[in-house]
């Protein structure tokens, strides 16, 4: 078994000869390589999952031996310096590379079809797979500097993403602000990685947990230093997994392509902060004002999060700020030392937030139908509705990890949120308070999200959006110039046939989707022509096969993956797979592990917090659920604002209420008044500081000294006898002034 680990190293690089071959395929033969674009999706999934074999080959053998296996080489060599490279394959490593080698597997075949007409679809491909071994080799990463390398490189993947359809302003400035602000955490980071390495001498983690732990107990360094370096560390985890205060970038990420999105929300981008926290928590766990201060920001994110998602109209900055709060949560439990339920609920949340947001990219796929692409029409619930018999399978998925984030029993997340509301207790009974009040949030948010999308009916006039020119059925950016159709009249009766398709059928006077005949239904959509009003109606179809094939897998995960959490009877002894996969990080820590559960008190916090994310879906559903045909499925909070219900005290706090969720807290408005604007006042303050008093200086000096020069000229005679007579007279005059100074 030890043979298998040392061939380990090459988990990050699998990935990696698809972005160098498309490379070189477009370099020297472009027109090939475009026309045979499809055959690059098959060598991406087929390397991941090949790691994806070789990552469960190396977690099982974790859970059965509880071993660590470390290997480095010497990179530098120097009488004072030396700096090596390698590999760690612990449990944290293994959980985090089952992670992102499932959820991206199944990213990657939903990202077949959902890009298939993009005109991007190789460079989508080759940053996907780049992405993947940047955060491969980031959780492998046996010591700081060089997680540090594979940090940043996460960090420019997801530029690239996030700005992938960068002709549109919103996406070219969503992904310079995720940029630039997680520049800030990361120079946060690597200004802690340099004061630690000034500390002790190494960046490996075993000698930096080490030598700071015996440094402290004998009170032998200067501890707020420590606190400021390990403050540091902590800002990048900060910028990374998008806490307060630097979350801003995370809803404006949502302007990449939707499977981006899911890979950035499940197991990497965002995940990475959770790691690193993890990763360092020997070192943060001896420093108690630092696992105060990731509590406390955790708590802060939790609230927040589920706050802003409150108002929120598109679907997918909903999501993001659900993962932001869902972050939230992580990161208080590991604040609160609660290492095992922190990891138990990234693991969950990951593929329930995975689901959601490949379910979320199914709508928008539908809405295109009719809207365009236009992410103020395609995203927007406002203008969904209705969608339950128009997307069956995509409606049924999307429940499921609706209530799984709810924390309904017997889904995923209700075991590992269970863990952190129980804990929270324990540590602070206001956290805790915060902690189950925003769980009764977090189900009210999901499930407005999913009663705006799919029940009731449509909130969009079709024959407006249909019969307007100007408003394409498919984007020529996103889904290439749309299927070429032929259309046959015969017998007072419209067939639509399609080489890839079977027949519909509708009356030639009544557009009505009454009166459509539906026969072996393959094709994605159906177009109603009414020869009459020479008006073009369309309607939502469910995905093909290739997309809704992921959504069942992660449906499969997120039914079954919470029983890794439920403990089973060894020996006397009730023991659960989590715990006993993660002994050896828990031994380190020198946590004790749970030997044993008390259902009686686990059933009866069940109880409270089940009954609470009730309160959340009973509210949703009393809000949101269309009874009155007025009020068919529109924000009825966002309704009765605008029609001017303010007459009383509850009704101008609901309208604050709302705007602030809306306006996200009227953070962003902070910044850039109070940084935006103040950096770029400062800048022009030094431009003009610059030219007119430096440049101005400089200037002065030189036309004076043409003046000077000018003048000078015509006061001299040509006799050299006066100007000695007026050279000793002035050293005269100051030899005296300086006999009476000094």
């Amino acid at each position: 078994m030890e043979q298998t680990y040392q061939y380990a190293w090459i988990i990050p690089f699998v990935p990696l000869p698809v972005p160098m071959l498309i490379g070189v395929g477009l370099l020297l033969f472009p027109t090939a390589t475009k026309d045979f674009r499809r055959m690059w999706a098959f060598p991406s999934i087929l390397l991941l999952s090949i790691v994806m074999i070789f990552s469960t080959h190396l977690s099982i053998d974790q859970i059965n031996s509880n071993s660590v296996y470390q290997y480095v080489w010497s990179w530098t060599l120097d009488n004072d310096f030396s700096l090596e490279f390698g590999y760690l394959i612990d449990p944290l490593a293994s959980i985090m590379l089952m992670l992102i080698t499932t959820v991206g597997i199944m990213v990657l075949i939903y990202s077949d079809n959902y890009m298939v007409h993009d005109q991007g679809y190789l460079r989508f491909f080759s940053y996907m797979s780049f992405f993947s071994t940047s955060m491969l080799g980031l959780v492998t990463s046996s010591n700081l500097i060089q997680i540090y390398i594979f940090w940043e490189l996460v960090g420019v993947c997801s530029y690239l993403l996030i700005g992938f359809w960068f002709t549109r302003p919103l996406a070219a400035n969503a992904c310079q602000k995720a940029f630039i602000t997680n520049r800030v955490g990361d120079f946060g980071l690597l200004l802690g990685i340099l004061g630690f390495y000034w500390i002790t001498g190494s960046f490996e983690f075993r000698d930096l947990f080490e030598i700071v732990n015996n440094l402290i107990y004998n009170n032998e360094i200067n501890f707020p230093f420590v606190i400021l370096c390990a403050t540091l560390l902590f800002a990048g985890a900060v910028a990374k997994s998008a806490q307060f205060p630097l979350h801003v970038w995370l809803p404006d990420a949502m302007e990449g392509p939707t499977p981006i999105s899911a890979l950035i929300h499940a197991a990497t981008m965002v995940a990475a902060g959770i790691f690193l926290v993890a990763r360092l928590l020997p070192l943060f766990i001896v420093i108690p004002y630092i696992m105060n201060l990731i509590s406390l920001i955790g708590i802060i994110t939790v609230l927040l999060g589920a706050t802003l998602a409150l108002a929120q109209k598109d679907i997918k900055r909903g999501l993001a700020y659900s993962t932001m709060s869902q972050l939230g949560y992580m990161m208080l439990a590991l604040g609160m030392g609660s290492y095992r339920s922190a990891l138990f609920h990234l693991i969950t949340h990951a593929y329930s937030k995975a689901l959601l947001f490949l379910g979320s990219g199914s709508v928008i796929h539908s809405m295109e139908t009719i809207v365009g692409y236009s992410p103020d029409k395609s995203q927007n619930m406002v203008l969904m509705g209705g969608l339950t018999k128009h997307v069956p399978i995509t409606k049924t998925s999307f429940l499921l990890g609706t209530l799984s984030l709810c924390g309904i029993p017997p889904l995923a997340c209700f075991w590992s949120k269970d863990e952190i509301l129980n804990d929270s207790w324990l540590y602070s009974p206001m956290f805790a308070i915060i902690a189950w009040a925003t769980a009764g949030l977090t189900a009210f948010y999901m499930f407005r999200i999913y009663l705006l999308t799919f029940e009731g009916h449509f909130n969009i006039d079709f024959q407006n959006y249909s019969g307007n020119k100007n408003t394409p059925l498919y984007s020529i950016s996103l889904w290439g110039k749309g299927y070429s159709k032929r259309l046959t009249k015969s017998f007072g009766l419209l067939r639509i046939n399609n080489n890839e398709s079977a027949s519909f059928f509708c009356k030639r006077t009544d557009g009505s989707e009454q009166n459509v005949k539906k026969t072996n239904r393959r094709r994605p959509f159906i177009k109603i022509f009414n020869f009459e009003n020479k008006k073009t109606y369309s309607y939502p179809y469910e995905s093909d096969n290739t997309m809704l094939f992921p959504l069942l897998v992660l449906v499969l995960f997120t039914l079954v993956v919470g029983s890794l959490g439920i403990p089973f009877n060894q020996e006397g002894r009730d023991f659960d797979i989590l715990t006993k996969w993660l002994a050896p990080s828990i031994n380190l820590l020198h946590q004790k592990s749970k030997d044993s559960t008390d259902w009686y008190e686990f059933s009866k916090n069940a109880i409270v917090s089940v009954s609470i994310a009730y309160f959340g879906i009973l509210l949703a559903s009393f809000l949101y659920k269309p009874i009155y045909s007025s009020f068919q499925n529109f924000d009825l909070i966002n309704s009765f604002v605008k029609t001017g219900l303010r007459r009383s005290c509850r009704d101008q706090i609901l309208n604050s209420l709302y705007d602030w969720s809306y306006n996200r807290a009227y953070i962003d408005v902070f910044y850039t008044t109070f940084f935006t604007r103040s950096i770029r006042g400062l800048a022009q303050l030094t431009r003009f500081f610059d030219r007119r008093v430096i440049d101005g200086i400089t200037n002065g000096v030189g036309v004076m000294s043409f003046f000077v020069g000018e003048g000078i000229k015509y006061v001299g005679g040509g006799r050299i006898s006066s100007y000695l007579f007026f050279y000793f007279s002035c050293v005269s005059v100051f030899l005296i002034i300086f006999y009476f100074l000094f």
